[in-house]
């Protein structure tokens, strides 16, 4: 079993910045890589981005790419997502996520979830 618990959601205007925090427990070596989601209202959980346990490569959304960073810290069994140049349309409830095996992108293949932390980006 592994446990995520989310934090540094909050309110924003747009341009500005805002940095999540996913702490995992639990048996995280058996992960194959922590990943971001989001949900905004009336639509469905989409992929942010992942980073994999092991070598560290990460990935990214391309409505996402060059604003938001993902990093790990293996020690502190922490994945952070840094977001920046922040949008309206960013607006979601964002989610960590852990995946044993599968296809890092797709939301089904996730085995464990945060309970989801709330981003609100103001026009």
């Amino acid at each position: 079993q592994v446990q995520l618990v989310e934090s540094g959601g909050g309110l924003v205007q747009a341009g500005g910045s805002l940095r999540l925090s996913c702490a995992a427990s639990g048996r995280t070596e058996r992960m194959y890589a922590m990943g971001w989601f989001r949900q905004a209202p009336g639509k469905e959980r989409e992929f942010v981005g992942t980073i994999r346990r092991s070598g560290g490569t990460i990935y990214y959304a391309d409505s996402v790419k060059g604003r938001f960073t993902i990093s790990r810290d293996n020690v502190k069994n922490t994945v952070d997502l840094q977001m920046r140049s922040l949008k309206p349309e960013d607006t979601a409830v964002y989610y960590c996520a852990a995946i044993r095996h599968g296809s890092i992108i797709r939301v089904d293949d996730y085995d464990y979830w945060g309970q989801g932390t709330q981003v609100t980006v103001s026009s």
